[in-house]
Order: C-alpha cells, then sequence, then structure tokens
C-alpha cells in the first residue's frame, strides 16, 4: 500500500542575492513586504533546498513528489537535473522522482519559485499580495508500480459522482490507474462515516467505473446536518492490497427557483456569503492548519 513522507520540515531557502537560512513548509518570503502597505513587495526567483537519502525512504517501486500549493511558477531539480515545472500557484502538482533519486546517497532536492508578473498565469493583479513561496504541504508518495494515477492533473485518481433517486442514491465511482496488469482487481466500497460498509464493487484491471447504490440514503444538508460518506478504491492482486485512495462525498440534490432561490434538498435553502483570504499577519498566505480551522470558526460565529 502507499506510504506518504511529508517533507515540509529543514529546507535551506535563499531570496536573490542573500544568504541561505532554514524554514518550514508553509512559507512565503513576502510575509512581511507584502503587508508592510508600500505594494513594492519583492516579486521574483526564490529557492529552496533539502538532502534527501533515498534509502530513508520507505520501500517502494514508484516515488512522486507533490507539492500542494507553490505561488507561482516552480521547478524541481535533484542533483543538478531538471525533472518537472508547473505553473500557477493554487493547485496540486506531482513528479515522478524514482530515476533521478540516488541509491544509498544523499539527493540535493532543488525548487525554484517565481512570482514575478506573467500574463500566462491567472491572477497577475489582485486586491492582495501575489506571496510567493511554497505555501502548503510537501510529500514524497511511495506507491507499488500498479497505482491509482498521480499525475492525472493533479488529482486524487478517483472521481465520486452521487445522484439521489427518492431515498436512494446511486453512486458512481471512476478510478484512474497505472499501469495496472490483467492479472490485477480494483475494489470500490462504500462506507457510513462509523467506517461501515454500505456497498461494495469488484471491477477488472480493464474497467474504470464502478455504480453502486445506497438505500435510504442520509442527504448532505448544510450546516445542518453535513453528513459525509466515504467511498474507497483499492488495486489488489492475490488477496494482496497494493495500492489505495479515499474521498469523502455527500448525497444530495439541488436547484435554483425563481421565485425562492437556492433550494437544497426540495427545501429552500437561504445562502450567505462572505469574503476570505489565505492571509494573516506575518505569515501571508502560509498558514496552519489550526489557523485553518480558526477561520472557519470565525466564519461560522458570523452566522
Amino acid at each position: 500500500m502507499r506510504q506518504i513522507v511529508n517533507l515540509n520540515e529543514g529546507w535551506m531557502f535563499s531570496k536573490v542575492n542573500s544568504a541561505w537560512e532554514m524554514v518550514d513548509f508553509p512559507h512565503t518570503w513576502n510575509g512581511y513586504d507584502g503587508q508592510d502597505g508600500g505594494d513594492d513587495y519583492f516579486r521574483g526567483t526564490c529557492m529552496y533546498s533539502k538532502p534527501v537519502r533515498r534509502a530513508m525512504l520507505p520501500k517502494a517501486d514508484r516515488y512522486y513528489i507533490e507539492f500542494q500549493g507553490t505561488n507561482s511558477e516552480a521547478t524541481i531539480y535533484i542533483n543538478r537535473n531538471e525533472i518537472a515545472g508547473h505553473k500557477g500557484g493554487y493547485s496540486t502538482w506531482r513528479a515522478d522522482i524514482t530515476d533521478a533519486l540516488y541509491g544509498d546517497e544523499i539527493s540535493t532536492f532543488l525548487v525554484k519559485v517565481d512570482n514575478k508578473i506573467t500574463e500566462d498565469m491567472y491572477p497577475c493583479e489582485m486586491d492582495f499580495p501575489n506571496y510567493g513561496g511554497v505555501y502548503r504541504d510537501v510529500n514524497i508518495i511511495c506507491v507499488n508500480e500498479s497505482h491509482f494515477a498521480l499525475d492525472y492533473c493533479g488529482s486524487q485518481g478517483i472521481k465520486v459522482t452521487p445522484t439521489v433517486n427518492g431515498n436512494n442514491a446511486d453512486v458512481e465511482i471512476e478510478v484512474f490507474t497505472k499501469n495496472v496488469i490483467p492479472e490485477q482487481k480494483i475494489i470500490c466500497v462504500v462506507k457510513s462515516d462509523m467506517g461501515e460498509v454500505i456497498a461494495a464493487k469488484e471491477l477488472s484491471a480493464e474497467e474504470s467505473k464502478a455504480v453502486v447504490t445506497i438505500e435510504n440514503v442520509r442527504l448532505w444538508n448544510g450546516v445542518k446536518d453535513p453528513y459525509l460518506y466515504k467511498a474507497e478504491a483499492y488495486i489488489t492482486e492475490n488477496n494482496e492490497i497494493l495500492d489505495n485512495v479515499s474521498v469523502n462525498f455527500g448525497c444530495r440534490s439541488y436547484y435554483l427557483d425563481a421565485e425562492k432561490g437556492f433550494m437544497l434538498n426540495g427545501e429552500r435553502y437561504p445562502l450567505y456569503a462572505v469574503a476570505r483570504h489565505q492571509d494573516r499577519w506575518v505569515k501571508g498566505n502560509a498558514l496552519s492548519a489550526e489557523d485553518m480551522d480558526e477561520d472557519m470558526a470565525l466564519i461560522r460565529e458570523l452566522g
């Protein structure tokens, strides 16, 4: 089964013509100059470096590095070899680094990140700073040769589409895989929030979609009852799990009514909005999970 190793800690950081310093992710270099009101914050290229020893990672067939947010354009090099790049600061991206890693020796990771103004990336100008940096988690994902696709649009390799039909819900589970062979099977499972198996279906290696039914479905009902099911998918061979992915989802119906407004599960549901930036004093956009939770609690307090 896949294993995920977090790489947030212990990176060396350098701005252009400046000394290296130790930082952890999430990190932005605009925590101060992006918030002092001068509208002259640094927009350019900075670098992050970290030594990684393959022998210290879990044994696996393939290794992918995952960046959950690098603003705005980023490139990763391993042992001075360019591996991959990404444009856009608000989406996850990954790269297969298996062949770039040294065996027992240390491999040097170098990540260049640039937040300069460029016309081929949105947004260029906005009402808040375009904070540069690696402002979300960085992981190494260790997987079997047969695995759920890690390079499919930065997705989780699983897509869930529920459709409510009366008291039941039909749930389509689509999976995206890589290097699956005929001897292997794909098992799709839907569980309750308590982990109880509600429905399951087995697919052959050639199939990618399963449809299962949740009887007497519990509907997701906004903040009143935000109930979530879980869809899980496994690649198996000889009853051994080679890889697994999961995603939470809610079952609900909705539409807009010209007279009543937004309708959720057949009933009027008033909508209230609040503007929120991923932004804090000194931290910029490099927020912790605790910062995010506090923001959500304040929004809930507002009603």
